[in-house]
């Protein structure tokens, strides 16, 4: 039995083949040779089954004696469907299908419309050897990067901001949790030297800011710089009721904007009962020991965002000790960002660990802020030039509001069916059978879909220029 292909409109089709030695696979491309000329297509599902074959006469003994004894055969099929990619869109009929040799991918991606991208990052996983490049103005949508821990999320994450600072002009603002791109300036010593001195041509305008012994090149903020509400929160006061202190709290921001934490809440034991009241609740939360707090060093992490020269700001907040800190730094990025956005310059906002930043339940009220400004950039942001580029293992955890947003997705291995079902409900224009894929995914492979690719796209990460930072902790004790 030959492997065949219908479609009624050109675009679609099904088709069936044998199982034996099956050679076309879930998310594979397919050369389908119709009566008009080769058409080019790619399978999205494939399903086992059995059906009913022809009736077959049996001989032996039966037709000695004159009875005509008759069976019928089991086809054992692969039937599924897929989407024509390149061709002449007219129905077809028995179609003979057979699978894609790269040679003839990469033909048709690059002589159709397919690969208008620019940021190679590796290859097609179902077509070895043909590169695979994104769109770059796909970034100019939100994007959700999903996978479980040991996937390679973060080192294609660091992939995909090297190649958008090497090929592309688009300010970049990263969120780093866990320090993992504080390195993203520093080449492998094994990269060629050509694209070395490239890359170091393109990461002259990265700064790293990490809360260190001091300096102006350290992480740091200063209290009168953040929004009323994110200073409300850091001392846990409620604008109703706490009203007495809160309103006291704006009173002394007010008349001391240039004064630094210190000194502000030093004015505050100076004052009458309610100023008292704000001076005793930083002291109990300990707030002159957070480690983000400018102090004496010039400058600012608001400010640098405003008003610094930058391509690429990672924010390191792994480096912070506390959550609450590493709250506070997160919610002044999205708020500067935010509050700032009728400038309308382009900018593309990297929040790695995001269930921890615009969480679906905020475990606080800093949290809760950071959240609010998530939510805003995705529903409003694209117009104003502020583009997400959302990355969690926990795609559940993370606000439905932000994911919902999200036109682009990169999957990679995710054994969770509920997280699967989830990104399902989320990410409807991609079909099931694909993403029912990720769970067969290895390290450093992922589905690409939205506008970042023409159509959804297995594929496989290449290689780094940058050293990782971060890294798991060693298991030389096993």
């Amino acid at each position: 039995m030959l492997p065949l292909a219908t479609s009624l409109d050109g675009r679609r089709f099904t088709l069936q083949a044998p199982l034996h030695d099956l050679a076309l696979r879930v998310g594979a491309y397919a050369v389908l040779e119709t009566e008009d000329g080769a058409v080019f297509g790619q399978v999205t599902s494939l399903a086992p089954t059995v059906v009913d074959g022809p009736d077959v006469a049996l001989g032996g003994a039966g037709e000695a004696q004159g009875t005509d004894l008759r069976t019928r055969v089991l086809l054992r099929l692969a039937q599924g469907e897929g989407v024509v990619l390149a061709g002449e869109a007219k129905p077809f009929h028995d179609a003979i299908v057979r699978p894609a040799e790269p040679g003839e991918v990469e033909s048709e991606l690059e002589e159709g419309t397919l690969s208008r991208g620019s940021l190679e990052i590796g290859e097609l996983l179902l077509a070895p050897g043909v590169p695979l490049r994104l769109h770059a103005r796909g970034f100019g949508r939100h994007t959700f990067l999903c996978g479980q821990s040991g996937s390679g999320k973060t080192y294609s994450l660091g992939l995909l901001l090297e190649r958008l600072l090497v090929d592309t002009s688009l300010r970049i603002v990263v969120l780093d949790p866990n320090s993992d791109y504080v390195r993203l300036a520093e080449k492998r010593a094994d990269v060629d030297p050509d694209v070395a001195t490239r890359y170091e041509a393109s990461t002259r305008g990265l700064i790293v800011r990490s809360a260190g012994d001091g300096g102006g090149e350290r992480l740091r903020l200063r209290f009168a710089e953040l929004d009323p509400a994110a200073q409300a929160a850091v001392l846990r006061l409620d604008p109703i009721d706490d009203r007495v202190e809160y309103a006291e709290l704006l009173a002394l921001v007010e008349t001391s904007k240039q004064a630094e934490l210190g000194s502000l809440f030093r004015l505050a034991m100076e004052g009458g009962d309610e100023a008292k009241g704000i001076g005793l609740r930083a002291r109990n939360l300990r707030l002159d020991q957070w480690a983000v707090w400018a102090g004496s060093d010039p400058g600012s992490l608001v400010e640098e965002l405003e008003e610094g020269d930058w391509r690429c700001l990672v924010v390191d907040l792994g480096s912070l000790g506390s959550p609450e800190e590493q709250a506070l730094t997160a919610e002044a990025v999205l708020g500067t960002l935010w509050r700032n956005r009728a400038a309308r310059e382009p900018v593309l906002i990297v929040i790695d660990e995001a269930h921890n930043v615009c969480p679906q339940s905020p475990a606080n009220a800093l949290m809760a802020l950071s959240t609010e400004h998530a939510v805003a950039i995705a529903g409003e942001g694209r117009k104003f030039g502020l583009y997400l580029l959302v990355s969690t293992q926990r795609p559940q955890k993370v606000h439905e509001n932000v994911l919902s947003q999200c036109d682009n997705l990169i999957l990679m291995r995710m054994n969770s069916e509920a997280d699967l079902r989830s990104i399902a409900e989320t990410f409807s224009f991609v079909p099931w059978s694909l993403l029912a894929q990720a769970v067969t995914l290895a390290q450093g492979e992922a589905l690409v879909a939205g506008k970042l690719f023409s159509h959804p796209a297995f594929a496989r990460f290449g290689r780094r220029v940058s050293e990782e930072g971060g890294g798991d902790v060693p298991a030389d004790w096993a």
